[in-house]
């Protein structure tokens, strides 16, 4: 019998809009080959702004992606979530025949780090330019945290439990382990993930009190993590969106199981005390993998957070050897997030998609512009290296002091 406890969470469908490809398989093949795509920002009235580069969606339409009932209504953040959460549903094979008559055994949940900017700007210009007669309805909910979760589950006829995660950028991990945890509790599938868009004139000035972010104005010097040359994080659009399901009720409908989430834990050390995180970031991958009944040693490749801060960077490199002991030295180590930017939220859930995509081609993708390593870590370069991989471990930390870990596990056979 299949009770609560016995639930096993798997992922079955992955949907991604990033900057280095609208799709899964586009974001994925860029991703192995170590492609940058970071540039000069480009987005309207951002030209004089001291950010200078950042990871934008270029190839992205929202008219064709989303209905526009919906369009008019939400933020270019939602547009990228919307539009990853149809990819991730087509990709788990999971459509309305699958659920139309138990809309409440299917759930959503979102992180989000600071929801609609670009429409809450839009708006509050009209307000102080014309007047409030000119603030269109929608204000009210489009630059709210929860506004993808809302959406996308109205679109999709969603009923089941449904929640927002604001927990910081490391909420895209946590985001991930509450679908899970839905999932122990009786739901049957969750869409879960992070889209951010904070590439717009009234985010980015906000983003600009962050003393980590990087204003260096050369794209390949811009985000080097774990290196002498780190000066900052390069911020980033887009994200992904999962589908996460219960793994006896996926094999029943003959879905393909793509991964198993295994174990996750979380802690919290404070904004920007870097030296802390240390011991607060090796605590979250010690109970992740207390969680997954995983040792050590098991761990076949580390997604690191790699914020591109020396201080940041080792405390991440101890945290690592803290938790793994010694093979914490010998496991590879990747940041493909250094040649797309940092999504915020999205970041994790990303590397998530990632961790997935390489331990099914059995290659771990390589940490672009980054060469030559400062810490005593393993971390992959230049070009992608061939791995058998059964076991991926990803981290997250914010800036403003959550710690995640989450251990994925490559099942034994995909399908029935």
């Amino acid at each position: 019998m299949n009770t609560p406890a016995s639930r096993s969470s798997v992922i079955t469908g992955i949907g991604v809009i990033a900057p280095n490809g609208s799709s899964t398989g586009a974001f994925w093949k860029q991703t192995q080959e170590g492609v940058s795509v970071l540039d000069r920002v480009s987005r309207e009235g951002c030209e004089n702004l001291p950010l200078r580069v950042a990871g934008e969606v270029r190839d992205f339409d929202p008219v064709t992606a989303v209905e526009e009932r919906y369009l008019v209504q939400t933020d270019r953040f939602t547009h990228y979530a919307m539009a990853a959460a149809d990819l991730a549903l087509d990709d788990a094979r999971l459509g309305r025949a699958d659920y139309e008559g138990e809309p409440f055994k299917v759930g959503v949940v979102t992180a989000a780090g600071s929801g609609g900017g670009e429409f809450g700007q839009r708006e509050l210009q009209r307000l102080w330019g014309q007047g409030s007669k000119f603030v269109g309805p929608y204000q009210s909910i489009a630059w709210f945290y929860a506004a993808s979760t809302g959406q996308i589950s109205i679109r999709g006829g969603f009923k089941g439990p449904c929640a927002v995660v604001a927990s910081d950028e490391a909420g895209g991990l946590d985001a991930v382990m509450h679908a899970a945890r839905s999932i122990r509790r009786g739901t049957d599938a969750v869409v879960v993930g992070a889209a951010e868009a904070p590439l717009a004139p009234y985010s980015v000035v906000c983003q600009l009190g962050y003393e980590d972010l990087s204003l260096c104005d050369e794209p390949t010097r811009a985000y080097r993590p774990f290196t002498a040359d780190a000066c900052g994080f390069v911020p980033a659009e887009g994200g992904a969106m999962l589908v996460v399901e219960d793994e006896a009720k996926a094999r029943e409908r003959g879905a393909m199981v793509r991964a198993e989430l295994a174990g996750h834990a979380a802690t919290f050390t404070g904004a920007s005390r870097w030296e802390q995180s240390r011991e607060g970031l090796a605590h979250a991958i010690e109970g992740a993998l207390r969680e997954a009944g995983c040792a050590p040693e098991e761990i076949d490749v580390v997604f690191a957070d790699a914020l591109g801060v020396p201080a940041a960077d080792r405390a991440e490199a101890l945290a690592i050897a803290d938790a793994l002991g010694a093979h914490g030295r010998r496991v590879p180590v990747t940041a493909p997030k250094t040649g797309i930017g940092r999504a915020y939220c999205g970041a994790p859930v990303l590397d998530t998609a990632a961790a997935v995509l390489a331990m099914e081609h059995g290659l771990i993708p390589p940490t672009p512009n980054v060469f030559e390593v400062c810490h005593d870590l393993d971390v992959v370069t230049g070009r992608a290296r061939p791995a058998e991989l059964r076991t991926a471990l990803v981290l997250s930390r914010g800036l403003m002091g959550s710690n995640s870990a989450l251990v994925l596990r490559r099942p034994t056979d995909t399908q029935l």
